[in-house]
């Protein structure tokens, strides 16, 4: 099987992140963009990791796919060294890919299929593994399909929507979680795209404004401060947003910044959504004060005049924070919609 299997790309859905080529992973690399459109190949486990350790990958559906598509590399390679040890050989393979983000579940959960799969695999690992993880690619695609028909129709009767961060194609599989509800509103007659620019690393202004340039989907680009005076101006009904980790509680991790609007919204009567796939319910996590917050360096907040030596001023960069659930009016995910997790739990998407 060499050909990426995911659905085909369509009308307001034409990028794609990840494909798999003949007996490689093709990453786009999310860094360059806008400006420049290119792709890098990723021939083994340890490519794949430093893809997602260096946010080349980013979005926790998109990682998830790309650790599956990793061990396939792994598995390939450690066979051909050692046919009789390879599972043995691998779990330094898994350690790494485990070790490229510490925050978003859809890594682990992937993993764990992957490993799982290793487990009863008899013989050349490679095809069984290759076909899990082209599984793993067209469900993700699917499941944000179902996501985006679910939330549009919360949608409904609204004129305006604000989204922060990136969850679009570039973030997941294919279409993706809450740009993928914003896709499908778009068709039914949403009228305002708004995207915060979400610092520092810009996935607002780099790529959601690009992304949905690409698929015909106008969008108007505002700073992250402006937020709460959109809000105010009755502007925008909804929020809507991705996770990286939903715990059993209901609370979100999702990019910084997120709580801030959570926040605001809850002040300006505007409502709340998050969609995600179930595979980034953790429910081993009881609540959100309990999810590992990845820190990144303070180079990437920094100017340059302060990076040298003998200078007083730091900087705190935290990638994520937790949304509580009683500031969440949804969560939509592919097995179906919990309005105010807070008050009914998870428990109706059937837990693992």
């Amino acid at each position: 099987m060499t050909a990426d299997p995911a659905p085909a790309p369509h009308h307001h859905d034409t990028v794609r992140a990840l494909q798999w080529q003949e007996d490689r992973l093709r990453v786009l690399d999310q860094r360059r963009l806008p400006a420049v459109f290119a792709y890098d190949d990723c021939a083994d486990s340890s490519s794949v990791a430093r893809a997602i350790a260096t946010m080349r990958v980013r979005g926790a559906p998109a990682i998830g796919i790309a650790a599956a598509y990793g061990v396939v590399l792994a598995a390939r390679a450690r066979y051909r060294q050692d046919p009789g040890g390879w599972r043995q050989a691998i779990e330094e393979d898994l350690r790494e890919l485990a070790a490229s983000r510490p925050t978003a579940v859809n890594l682990f959960w992937a993993l764990d299929r992957m490993k799982a799969a290793i487990a009863t695999a008899e013989g050349d690992p490679y095809p069984g593994l290759l076909a899990l993880a082209h599984a793993i690619h067209r469900d993700d695609v699917e499941a944000n399909r179902r996501m985006g028909s679910l939330g549009a129709e919360l949608l409904r009767g609204s004129r305006g929507v604000l989204t922060h961060c990136n969850t679009g194609s570039l973030a997941t599989g294919g279409y993706g979680t809450a740009l993928g509800v914003i896709r499908t509103a778009w068709t039914q007659g949403l009228e305002r795209v708004y995207a915060g620019e979400t610092r520092p690393w810009l996935q607002g202004s780099r790529l959601t404004v690009w992304e949905l340039e690409q698929d015909g989907i106008p969008a108007t680009l505002i700073a992250d401060s402006a937020a709460a005076w959109l809000m105010r101006s009755g502007q925008v009904q909804w929020v809507i947003v991705g996770a990286d980790r939903i715990a059993a509680n209901g609370d979100t991790a999702n990019k910084i910044g997120t709580y801030s609007l959570a926040v605001n919204a809850r002040q300006h009567g505007v409502r709340f959504m998050v969609a995600a796939p179930t595979s980034t319910i953790d429910w081993n996590t009881a609540k959100g004060a309990d999810i590992e917050i990845e820190e990144r360096a303070a180079a990437e907040l920094l100017n340059d005049y302060f990076l040298g030596d003998g200078h007083l001023i730091g900087a705190w960069n935290p990638v994520f924070d937790v949304t509580p659930a009683e500031l969440i009016d949804a969560i939509v995910t592919e097995r179906g919609v919990v309005l105010n997790p807070a008050v009914t739990g998870l428990a109706a998407l059937g837990g693992h």
